[in-house]
């Protein structure tokens, strides 16, 4: 088990306020420059920050719901079976589809939580396959061997 980080009360806490704060970034960038491009000339300014305070918070408030869900489902996880590995999140990003798409009927939930697990499988095996990689640089090498010039004062055998 990663013991590096917090129990899961509080990294369900700081996975939701991680969440909330990229969605408030991102956000903020986002619809600042969709503001600033769909207003007139004169008032592309004003129509950027009205448009960040209008719809920043919303997304912001969605990534935080989706970041404190799945985290909540990965400690469950976690939990249920014991061990950590990738599998975890996966089976965690198909439940977080499943429950926020259940409010649409259970194909939505059926097909969101699908597509989430196939979401969190391809970013998992992207990290596997990235960490994988970037292990061969670290691989121990061989002292070199030593040449035959520096067996010149060596007595011969």
């Amino acid at each position: 088990m990663d013991h590096s980080r917090d129990p899961c009360p509080w990294v369900i806490i700081n996975d939701f306020g991680g969440a909330f704060s990229m969605g408030a970034v991102g956000g903020a960038v986002w619809h600042g420059v969709k503001g600033f491009r769909n207003s007139p000339a004169g008032e592309r300014r004003i129509g950027a920050i009205t448009a960040i305070k209008a719809r920043a918070p919303v997304l912001a408030g969605n990534f935080g719901v989706w970041g404190g869900l799945f985290s909540t489902f990965d400690c469950a996880v976690k939990g249920v079976r014991a061990k950590e590995d990738p599998w975890n999140a996966i089976i965690a990003g198909f439940f977080t589809g499943g429950a926020l798409a259940v409010r649409g009927g259970w194909k939505a939930a059926r097909n969101s939580a699908i597509s989430c697990g196939i979401l969190l499988a391809v970013i998992e095996g992207a990290g596997i396959g990235l960490n994988r990689m970037m292990a061969g640089n670290n691989r121990p090498q061989n002292p070199p061997l030593p040449s035959e010039s520096s067996t010149v004062g060596a007595l011969p055998a």
